[in-house]
């Protein structure tokens, strides 16, 4: 019987811890670098946005003046694009994760459904702008209204919902819907009574990181040609409208002439952030609260 050679392990241990410590040594650089840029950018947007921040801005409409421009319209525009995304991609995110998950039988059909929606949660968000442009825009003759760019925004985030809806429902013990099922209890009230109440923290922590990304996102309605300079208020769904992100777009490619657009492009920045914080603190919060209850 041959011995291990203590010698020879011990080479190649130091080999691995050497190897070990220079790998890990350049994730921490590559972290701290990101971290390091991210917080330079956050800084200079604050130094250079926040005195731009009053009642006046964020309750004043949109304007050719710098020092009377208002981001108002673009807010209401954010509103009321939710109002067409949210339900959209609750009902049917949650109601086709179910169906797959719970009814569908196991086969091809439903292997080939469910790879490309995972391949469509990873397809560019400019794709789904061209697709919007070419379904709502000019084959429905839907126009650059607020129906339009939710639904384009919808079947951008839709894919997403899906798969973190599917990922929630998968969580759920089978000991529950088992015991459900022995109580007497049919599918469709063990869905109902057990199965989503116990996976309603995934899916609401998904559905709301989902929707954040609908809310930053400015490539589709780029494409789909949202106006960046909007002065009424959009006041329902079939209005026109533009949202914080293409202002900040906008007002951007704009500081180049006027050096104010880009204060003004730093506080919408800011509102934005503030927002996107706020949605993601909601997500946490949802989860731990229902987490803990069940």
């Amino acid at each position: 019987m041959k011995y291990v050679d203590a010698a020879q392990v011990q080479k190649k241990m130091n080999g691995r811890i050497l190897k070990n410590n220079i790998l890990k040594t350049l994730f921490l650089a590559a972290t701290l670098f990101g971290l390091v840029i991210l917080a330079i950018l956050i800084i200079r947007v604050l130094l250079q946005g926040a005195s731009w921040i009053n009642l006046d801005f964020l309750t004043g409409k949109l304007s050719t003046s710098a020092d009377r421009a208002g981001i108002m319209g673009a807010i209401l525009g954010t509103f009321w694009l939710m109002v067409v995304v949210i339900p959209f991609t609750l009902f049917l995110g949650v109601g086709t994760a179910i169906y797959l998950e719970l009814y569908a039988r196991k086969g091809k059909f439903q292997s080939f459904v469910q790879t490309n929606i995972a391949n469509l949660a990873g397809v560019p968000s400019i794709v789904y702008g061209i697709l919007g442009m070419t379904l709502f825009v000019r084959a429905l003759d839907f126009g650059n209204i607020v129906l339009a760019g939710g639904l384009t925004m919808s079947l951008l985030v839709l894919p997403i919902i899906i798969v973190a809806a599917q990922e929630a429902v998968r969580a759920v013990p089978q000991d529950l819907s088992e015991a459900s099922y022995g109580m007497g209890a049919t599918k469709w009230q063990t869905v109902k009574n057990i199965i989503l109440p116990a996976a309603l923290p995934g899916i609401l922590t998904g559905s709301i990181l989902s929707l954040s990304r609908a809310i930053g996102e400015t490539a589709p309605l780029v494409v789909i040609g949202i106006p960046a300079l909007l002065i009424p208020f959009p006041g329902g769904i079939m209005d026109k409208f533009t949202v914080l992100p293409m202002q900040i777009y906008y007002w951007t490619l704009d500081s180049s002439l006027v050096a104010e657009y880009a204060n003004l492009a730093a506080a919408t920045i800011i509102v934005l952030l503030v927002l996107l914080f706020l949605l993601n603190a909601t997500a946490i919060i949802i989860r731990n609260k229902f987490q803990k209850r069940y």
